[in-house]
């Protein structure tokens, strides 16, 4: 009976951690999208005590005065701070608060703090991605072992997950909009605060977003999305540039990258753009796949779902984002400037992904807690090949609502070894995301990476 209940237990676990199992849904559990649960599949009801709402829709319209190609107003401004969380006061609240933030409080016990206000569930998406998402539930499936999908487009692939690693893949492929293009800022302050500001314009095509795309025009091409990026600034750094085409199925075909450098005056292949290599002038403290929270093939960890907490993550982080905000009063030493940082209660889901027996990473455990109204990584703990937790990323998110979609503003890495923080997506002093850009294949070739390096 032992050996019994020890196989069972196997099973079970390997369901969890290898994403094998199969992941379509009963016509019956689907209907629940859009009723008990949202139409991305988080739960619609409030919780217990009342302190995360029911889902109401989210944001259905701009705020009065705002136009498309401004900086987004604030819907929330008159929210005022019901708590706030120290050094001095945090054990109260262990139970919201992630081992990653509790080690923020520790190491930065003078300056690091939490502004707690209301819970608002802001998220919303176009109504064609909640009817590919229904769709998608019924259909969508993993395959080889995870590392790859099919019969999903548009929408969320996994709205009501069985396992650790569809969460991740529906984080990977959530609505973003379509086309988009982007002006952002990465700073790597030293210890006393001081940085140098590297700036890059990205562009980004999602293939599986588009509307109208069917899960077969995907599995005929196995592109998931297209990404370039070049840098603008510094003069030293100027005209580096990047090209990613990113694939659905990556045994089939893994990801391909291509480098444009200004010294050599070329486009090189890029096999080793992906996993952790060291991310674009991060100045070692981010890996390629810490870029948008987590990205690219999830081979090479064992993926396994721990469940749901609630937990203060970063929300509506509107002031952070807003024009009238100067880099200089974001970055401070140590981390962030924390009076600009909203902190929401929210419902995550929480993801632990363990390296494979065999394989190579920086990071021998990863967790991720993922927003279930969104998708979107709020907050990541990772961990060397010595347990020891080192780095600490934090997502600030807001409802673009022009789109609408919920998606960053700011990526913070926190590395506890080193006592520095990376931080990507500064566009408070640059034009704001243009997500009616209009993009195509050939925007996306080597000749056209090699362009944009030379610009």
């Amino acid at each position: 009976m032992k050996v019994t209940k020890t196989l069972i237990a196997t099973a079970v676990c390997l369901g969890l951690v290898s994403g094998v199992v199969t992941a379509k849904v009963s016509p019956e559990e689907a209907a629940k999208l859009g009723k008990s649960l949202t139409p991305m599949g988080s739960e619609k009801a409030g919780n217990a005590d009342g302190t995360i709402p029911e889902w109401t829709g989210g944001i259905t319209q701009p705020p009065a005065g705002y136009k498309v190609g401004d900086f987004h107003l604030d819907p929330f401004a008159d929210d005022k701070v019901k708590l706030t969380i120290t050094a001095a006061n945090y054990e109260q609240y262990k139970d919201k608060l992630t081992d990653g933030q509790l080690a923020l409080f520790k190491a930065y016990p003078k300056t690091f703090k939490m502004d707690i206000y209301v819970t608002r569930r802001s998220a919303s998406y176009p109504q064609h991605v909640y009817d590919a998402t229904k769709a998608n539930a019924t259909r969508a499936e993993l395959v080889q072992g995870g590392n790859g999908m099919k019969n999903a487009a548009v929408g969320v692939p996994f709205p009501i997950p069985q396992n650790g690693l569809e969460i991740v893949w529906n984080h990977i492929v959530r609505y973003r909009g379509e086309s988009v293009t982007r002006y952002t800022g990465q700073v790597t302050p030293l210890r006393d605060g001081s940085y140098t500001l590297v700036k890059f314009q990205d562009q980004l095509d999602q293939h599986y977003a588009k509307k109208g795309t069917k899960p077969e025009d995907l599995e005929s091409s196995n592109i998931l999305f297209y990404f370039k990026q070049w840098v603008t600034a510094p003069a030293r750094l100027s005209g580096t540039a990047l090209l990613v085409h990113e694939t659905l199925d990556q045994i089939k075909k893994p990801r391909q990258a291509w480098t444009y450098n200004t010294g050599q005056r070329r486009v090189r292949r890029a096999p080793n753009v992906a996993y952790d290599a060291p991310g674009t002038a991060a100045d070692g403290l981010r890996t390629t796949d810490d870029f948008d929270m987590f990205n690219g093939a999830p081979d090479r960890y064992n993926w396994k779902l721990i469940g749901k907490r609630e937990i203060y993550i970063p929300y509506n982080t509107y002031k952070l984002h807003s024009d009238s905000v100067k880099y200089a009063d974001i970055v401070q030493p140590n981390h962030i400037n924390q009076d600009l940082v909203r902190y929401e209660l929210h419902r995550v889901w929480v993801v632990e992904a363990n390296l494979k027996s065999g394989t190579r990473h920086q990071y021998k455990k990863r967790v991720f807690y993922i927003d279930e109204d969104s998708w979107q990584i709020a907050l990541t703990d990772t961990y060397d090949t010595q347990d020891e937790l080192w780095r600490v990323g934090m997502s600030h998110a807001l409802n673009y609502y022009e789109v609408p979609t919920l998606w960053s503003t700011l990526e913070v890495y926190h590395d506890l070894k080193s006592g520095r923080y990376l931080a990507l997506g500064l566009d408070n002093e640059d034009e704001i995301y243009d997500f009616s850009a209009e993009l195509t294949k050939k925007d996306f070739t080597p000749a056209a990476l090699q362009r944009a390096g030379k610009k």
